[in-house]
C-alpha cells in the first residue's frame, strides 16, 4: 500500500521549483513521449485493423465462406444430393452450386484470360454479395435462354442469335473497352474435337451487367454468366464445380467446415475463407505485428526520459531524501516514492494519448484522401478496437513503471549522513 504521505511528496517532486526549471520541463518531455507513442499506436493500428477488416468484407463480398469440391473429380455431379444434405448442417444458411473455369475474353483489338463462373441468378445473392456489388443491370438479366452446347453455330444475323448473358467486373469491362449492350465473345480451351485436333469453342455473348466489388483482382478477372449457360458451354451435362456455403459466423466457419466434411464424407472436401486466403491474412497480421513493435520503440524512448528525469530528481532532492530516511522513512518506502513518479507520468501520458489518438484517427479517416487511380479506397479504413487500446495503455504503463526501478533502487540505497555531510 502506498502511504498518503508518499503520493503527496511523489506529486511534488515531479514540479519544478524556480532555480530549477529543467525538472519540470523534462517530466513534460517525458509525459509527451508517452503520450505521442500511444496515440501513434493506436492510429496505425486502428488503420491495419481497418483495412484487414475492409479487405476481409470485400473478399467474402465476392466469395462464399465455404466451398465444397470432389476431391476425387474435377466435378461433382451428385450436387443436389450433396447441396440437399448441406443445407440441413447446423449454422448453415444458404448454400448454391458454381462452374468455375479459366477462358478468354476478347472483344475488338482486345484479348484478356479471365475466370468466368457459372451461377445460379436466382440463390448466387444468398451466399455473396455480388447482387449488391453491380453497378449496371441485375442477376436475372442472367436467366435468358442458354446455346445448346451441340447445336449448331449462331447465326450470323445478331436480331437472330440467341441471347447468351454475361456480366463482367468494371476494370475488365474497362480493358475490354466495352459497355453494357456490347458483344463479346468468350474462347474455352476445352473445345469440341475436330479433324485437326481440339478446336477451342467460341461463342457470343452480351454484357448484361458490371460489378464492382473493391478489389481490382476481382473485378479485372472475374465474369459471371448462368450456371445453365456454363454447363452447356463446357460440356459439363448435369455436373458442376462445387457449391459455394454461407454460415452465421464468419470466424467459426473453419469449424464448420470440418463439420460439413465429417457428415459429407470421402470424397467431399470443405475449404473455408480464412484457408483460400490464408496466405493475405497471414502477411496482413504480420504486418500489424511489425508496425505494432516498430512503434512501441516510441514508448521506449519515452522511458528513458521517464529514467532521466528520475534520476535528476533524485540527485536533486538527495538532502530531502537523506532527512526522510533518518525520519524514518524505510527503503521501500522511498522507492515507492519514486516509483509513483513514473506512474503517474506514464498514466498521465497514456490519459492524454489516448484521445489524441482518436482524434488522429478522426482525422485521417475524414480528411486523407487516397488517389482512387491506384488504390481500391478513396479514404483509410479505420476500425478501433477497445482491446487494442486496452493492450496499447497497459504496455505504456508498465513500461513507465519498469524505466523507475533503477532511480528508485538509487534513491532508496542513498546514504544520509553522505548526502547531509557537506549540507
Amino acid at each position: 500500500m502506498i502511504a498518503p504521505y508518499e503520493f503527496f511528496i511523489a506529486l511534488r517532486y515531479l514540479k519544478a521549483k524556480r532555480r530549477h526549471r529543467s525538472v519540470s520541463l523534462n517530466t513534460l518531455i517525458s509525459i509527451g513521449g508517452v503520450m505521442l507513442g500511444v496515440a501513434a499506436l493506436i492510429a496505425t493500428l486502428a488503420v491495419m485493423t481497418g483495412f484487414k477488416e475492409d479487405l476481409r468484407d470485400k473478399i467474402l463480398g465476392t466469395n462464399s465462406h465455404i466451398v465444397i469440391s470432389d476431391r476425387t473429380h474435377d466435378t461433382m455431379t451428385d450436387y443436389r444430393a450433396v447441396l440437399d444434405r448441406v443445407k440441413k448442417i447446423p449454422h448453415v444458411l444458404a448454400a448454391t452450386p458454381f462452374i468455375y473455369n479459366q477462358v478468354l475474353l476478347t472483344s475488338e483489338g482486345s484479348v484478356h484470360g479471365v475466370v468466368l463462373r457459372g451461377i445460379d441468378p436466382a440463390l448466387e445473392g444468398t451466399v455473396t454479395d455480388i447482387e449488391k456489388n453491380l453497378v449496371q443491370g441485375s442477376l436475372a438479366d442472367l436467366t435468358a435462354p442458354a446455346l445448346p452446347a451441340d447445336g449448331p453455330a449462331p447465326p450470323e444475323d445478331k436480331a437472330l442469335q440467341p441471347k447468351l448473358a454475361i456480366i463482367v467486373g468494371k476494370e475488365l469491362a474497362a480493358r475490354l473497352g466495352t459497355f453494357l449492350g456490347d458483344t463479346i465473345h468468350v474462347i474455352s480451351p476445352t473445345g469440341t474435337p475436330g479433324p485437326l485436333g481440339i478446336v477451342p469453342k467460341i461463342r457470343k455473348f452480351e454484357v448484361v451487367g458490371i460489378f464492382d466489388s473493391g478489389m481490382y483482382e476481382y473485378d479485372s478477372t472475374l465474369a459471371y454468366i448462368s450456371i445453365e449457360t456454363a454447363q452447356a458451354f463446357f460440356n459439363l451435362g448435369d455436373a458442376v464445380s462445387g457449391l459455394e456455403v454461407k454460415v452465421d459466423d464468419i470466424f467459426a466457419a473453419d469449424r464448420i467446415s470440418r463439420t460439413i466434411e465429417e457428415a459429407l464424407g470421402f470424397p467431399y472436401g470443405a475449404r473455408d475463407w480464412m484457408t483460400l486466403n490464408k496466405n493475405l491474412f497471414s502477411a496482413l497480421q504480420l504486418e500489424k505485428m511489425m508496425m505494432f513493435i516498430i512503434l512501441v520503440l516510441i514508448i521506449l524512448v519515452a522511458s528513458f526520459n521517464i529514467v532521466g528525469t528520475l534520476t535528476m530528481i533524485v540527485v536533486e532532492k538527495s538532502r530531502e531524501i537523506a532527512i526522510l530516511k533518518t525520519m524514518g522513512a524505510t527503503r521501500r518506502e522511498v522507492m515507492r516514492i519514486f516509483m509513483v513518479d513514473g506512474l503517474v507520468i506514464g498514466g498521465v501520458g497514456t490519459a492524454i494519448g489516448i484521445p489524441l489518438g482518436y482524434v488522429v484517427c478522426y482525422l485521417l479517416q475524414t480528411f486523407y484522401t487516397l488517389p482512387s487511380d491506384i488504390y481500391y479506397i478513396s479514404h483509410l479504413p479505420v476500425k478501433i478496437r477497445s482491446l487494442d487500446v486496452a493492450l496499447v495503455s497497459l504496455l505504456a504503463v508498465t513500461i513507465s513503471f519498469i524505466a523507475t526501478l533503477y532511480p528508485s533502487w538509487q534513491a532508496a540505497r542513498l546514504n544520509p549522513s553522505e548526502a547531509l555531510r557537506y549540507e
